[in-house]
């Protein structure tokens, strides 16, 4: 069986019974089955488009049905039993015993479903109908609304995804928990969520020795500041964590958190108070067998350490809702990342849109809230006017929605309302994506330095529709995707602009990236991309992720410091 570590660490009870395997399986909708006896199997959490899912059908699947017994034990019963999905894409009804217990709306987030009322002792059968039609104006990424993957749209992902996990606590519990490292470097406050009132206890630890707790009732929320005897921050490829444990009457949670507080002094980024250059690379979370789930959790640490073996020190999450478990080893690595929605698929100018992006979104904040690698939020991504049509095609109030959710959600990290220009009247960071060649790019970044001026087509040109603010050599700016080029890919692969010799390739590499490096007003790029997914072959590595270069050189262009020429 597959991927049967804990999804979680960050919130983790002794009680966690693994649901991953063999399932049945039907394509269909829920009542033209029968769940008792469904037509296939499939190997969860595994989605149907993947070989790994032991099916591998690369059609429209509109609708589908899982299943699977559990069975429970009479003292099974005594305790509040809980079953957890770590994301089903997109719409998921659950059904116990046959009666529908819960019903959950978005792809990329984890839900529960308190299953206790429910079931019985001996054999009980879960079964979970799912409906997913990328057509329909739904957050769903990268993900190809044609029948077949092209350009930069790739394989769908239908259906369960990420773990399925069973867990016991008891009547009152403790629903969640934020943590929030404070200025003077030496406290941490946390902030307990419960259901419930009961007396509450919060011990921390740093690698084995106790260095700091508090205790005190709580009922239903409860804030505590702890003084930490010793203090380990957090910082880049240095992932200083604290181990937590929670007691709340009878139930125990394991957690953890970083030290760290990000923030921008003028167009610098600070870390902790000190500047950082962010040296990001463009990450899809995609899998050759897998497509969104990684075979095993090693994958993750091996992406991060061969982005970290080129010289980057991060990565920006792009159109994709990553595993809570992929966010563990960059908290464990120090390798910062900008936290994105997958927002494309939705109709930027639809009230109903902004209805379900605010409601799928917060579940992202709140479920990823405290991960010290994420130190930008992206709720939106090239959110552009249609220019050529001249063609209002997204209201503005879209995008600046987006930004004031986000910070009242988290007011402690930056947010990027849309990434690549067009941004509304608010932004913590001004971004743009350029994939021109190095000549273009080097008169593009020549204005920036000399005159602080974006003169990129999309940054703004002056047909734009004047709802956007224009850059004014303020606000921190950042590089937030560029390169893309392709090279040794396969006959018909795409991509930005293509290289017909990898000297060509190094020479447009080194340029395009040092323009950026030396500017002296950019506190950050990101390049497109590490990998080639699919037929999108525009990465360093390709999709197997076996090296395309001299890694050598590659490593000895972006390690390079900025403004050392």
């Amino acid at each position: 069986m597959f991927r049967t570590e804990h999804p979680n660490p960050q919130f983790k009870r002794d009680s966690f019974i693994c649901l991953n395997g063999s399932w049945g399986f039907q394509k269909g909708k829920f009542e033209e089955t029968d769940p008792t006896r469904l037509s296939g199997k499939i190997e969860v959490p595994f989605c149907p488009e993947s070989r790994l899912s032991g099916i591998g059908d690369r059609n429209y699947i509109i609708d589908c049905v899982y299943s699977r017994e559990i069975e429970l034990n009479k003292a099974d019963l005594n305790e509040r039993l809980v079953l957890h999905f770590g994301a089903v894409d997109y719409f998921a009804v659950v059904y116990v015993n046959g009666v529908k217990a819960a019903v959950h709306t978005g792809g990329y987030t984890a839900f529960e479903v308190d299953i206790s009322p429910f079931v019985c002792e001996g054999k009980n059968l879960l079964a979970v109908a799912v409906h997913d039609d990328v057509r329909e104006n739904i957050p769903s990424g990268k993900q190809s609304k044609e029948e077949n993957p092209h350009g930069c749209f790739y394989t769908r992902s239908t259906g369960i995804w990420q773990t399925v996990w069973l867990e016991k606590t008891p009547e009152n519990f403790v629903k969640a928990v934020k943590f929030y490292p404070l200025s003077d470097y030496k406290t941490v406050r946390a902030e307990l969520f419960t259901e419930g009132c009961e007396n509450a206890e919060i011990k921390v630890f740093y690698k084995g020795k106790p260095v700091g707790s508090a205790e005190g009732r709580v009922e239903y929320r409860g804030v505590f500041e702890i003084a930490l005897s010793e203090t380990h921050l957090w910082e880049i490829g240095k992932g200083e964590l604290y181990d937590v444990e929670i007691t709340f009457g009878r139930d125990r949670v394991q957690s953890y958190f970083g030290f760290r507080l990000v923030s921008y002094e003028g167009r610098k980024f600070l870390l902790n108070g000190k500047s950082v250059f962010q040296r990001l690379v463009l990450d899809q979370g995609y899998y050759e067998d897998g497509i969104y789930t990684a075979k095993d959790a090693k994958q993750f640490k091996e992406d991060i350490d061969l982005s970290v073996s080129l010289g980057f020190n991060g990565a920006r999450l792009h159109q994709k809702v990553f595993e809570q478990r992929y966010l563990y080893e960059c908290d464990k690595a120090g390798y910062i990342v900008w936290g994105e929605f997958p927002s494309w698929g939705m109709k930027y100018d639809s009230v109903k849109s902004l209805g379900t992006f605010v409601a799928q979104w917060t579940e992202v904040v709140e479920q990823y809230f405290n991960h010290p690698s994420i130190i930008t939020w992206c709720p939106l991504n090239e959110v552009w006017e249609d220019l050529e049509n001249n063609k209002l095609v997204r209201d503005v109030r879209f995008v600046e929605t987006a930004y004031f959710v986000t910070k009242t959600l988290d007011g402690t990290r930056p947010c990027v309302d849309t990434s690549g220009g067009y941004h509304g009247k608010y932004t913590d960071v001004f971004d743009f994506h350029n994939y021109h060649l190095s000549d273009k790019t080097l008169r593009f970044v020549e204005d920036i330095s000399k005159k602080d001026v974006l003169s990129m087509d999309k940054t703004y040109p002056p047909e734009a529709l004047r709802e956007n603010i224009v850059y004014n050599g303020k606000l921190p700016l950042n590089a937030s995707e560029y390169g893309g080029i392709s090279y040794c890919g396969k006959e018909g692969g795409w991509g930005y602009h293509a290289c017909g010799s990898e000297e060509e390739f190094l020479s447009e590499y080194l340029k395009t990236t040092c323009s950026y490096l030396f500017c002296g007003k950019i506190s950050g790029f990101c390049y497109t991309q590490l990998y080639d997914v699919e037929q999108e072959q525009n990465g360093i590595y390709h999709y197997d992720r076996t090296p395309k270069f001299d890694m050598k050189l590659i490593r000895a262009i972006f390690s390079r410091d900025p403004g050392d020429k």
